[in-house]
């Protein structure tokens, strides 16, 4: 391979891989996002990414509502699925003084339920993609090749991500958030509702899951199983730090650009063991995560 060769598969490497990232990026905020604040890895994550492409499918095939009415409607209405979950199930658990262990079979309870809903409706009988929102034309820059929907899934998860930002930071709601999950008692005591607050994050779990769903469900053929794109967020929230944010946002465009490295220099049957490899990687040099802070028991 000679150096030419050697620059044009680093510079498309790493600029798909910053879309693919962008993409891991999102679904792993949202994983940390529920984890933060109620201790509980939601195993569901990929199951309702997965429940956001098929309602947007079946508004677009069934319905065939136009994507301004889908859109809107595929965001609330996953976020009003967790956010039900979250207030009927999860919290009947919390106040039954049920333990990490059943908080944590209930979502993988939310997930065979969510998996067997779909297979019902007979949309998962076979493989389906949605239309596209933009052109596929491809665009050039620098040497590397993307198309313009790669450039718009890029735009729209980076500016999610900030409007993320920008809510946890210097909106009422987001500060409320970010106190429950430093210290609930605390944020209880200042008048914060907890019930409120974790019915509020389950919801805006959805919701951002609902916005990944739509920004790659054109660029993958959707069926019931595509929630074990998840894994990959779960890894990002690994290497970028399962308690930080940011972090999760670090992991993943680390693992989708090492995703995509490794397939273009070693071989696209290595892509699968990129992500685990990179876990390996940072829980022996850094086992709290890039950006993770020191391991702190909450006071309660």
């Amino acid at each position: 391979m000679t150096l030419t060769e050697v620059w044009l598969f680093l510079q498309q490497g790493v600029l798909s891989g910053l879309v693919t990232g962008s993409v891991y990026a999102l679904l792993a905020v949202a994983f940390v996002t529920v984890f933060k604040t109620t201790d509980v890895p939601n195993f569901a994550q990929g199951e309702i990414f997965m429940v956001g492409g098929y309602a947007a499918l079946g508004m677009v095939l069934v319905q065939q509502w136009p994507s301004w009415a889908v859109i809107p409607l595929t965001l609330l209405f996953v976020a009003a699925i967790t956010a039900v979950f979250q207030r009927v199930v999860m919290e009947k658990v919390i106040r039954s003084k049920g333990a990490g262990v059943q908080l944590v079979i209930a979502t993988l309870g939310l997930a065979y339920v969510l998996k067997g809903a779909v297979r019902q409706t007979g949309l998962g009988d076979s493989p389906r993609s949605l239309p596209p929102l933009v052109s596929t034309d491809t665009v050039m820059i620098g040497d590397a090749f993307l198309t313009k929907l790669d450039l718009m899934i890029f735009a729209v998860a980076v500016g999610t991500m900030a409007a993320l930002f920008l809510m946890f930071n210097f909106t009422r709601v987001g500060k409320a958030m970010r106190a429950v999950g430093m210290n609930p008692r605390a944020a209880q005591i200042v008048g914060v509702s907890l019930l409120r607050i974790r019915m509020a994050v389950w919801a805006l779990a959805g919701l951002i899951s609902a916005v990944t769903a739509l920004l790659i469900a054109p660029k993958i053929l959707i069926t019931p199983d595509i929630g074990h794109i998840a894994i990959l967020a779960f890894a990002a929230a690994i290497v970028g730090g399962i308690s930080s944010i940011p972090g999760a946002v670090v992991g993943g465009f680390i693992i989708g650009v090492a995703e995509n490295l490794v397939g273009l220099f070693i071989s696209t049957n290595a892509i699968v063991v990129a992500p685990f490899l990179a876990i390996m990687i940072v829980l022996i040099v850094r086992p709290q995560g890039i950006l993770g802070g020191k391991l702190q028991v909450k006071k309660v």
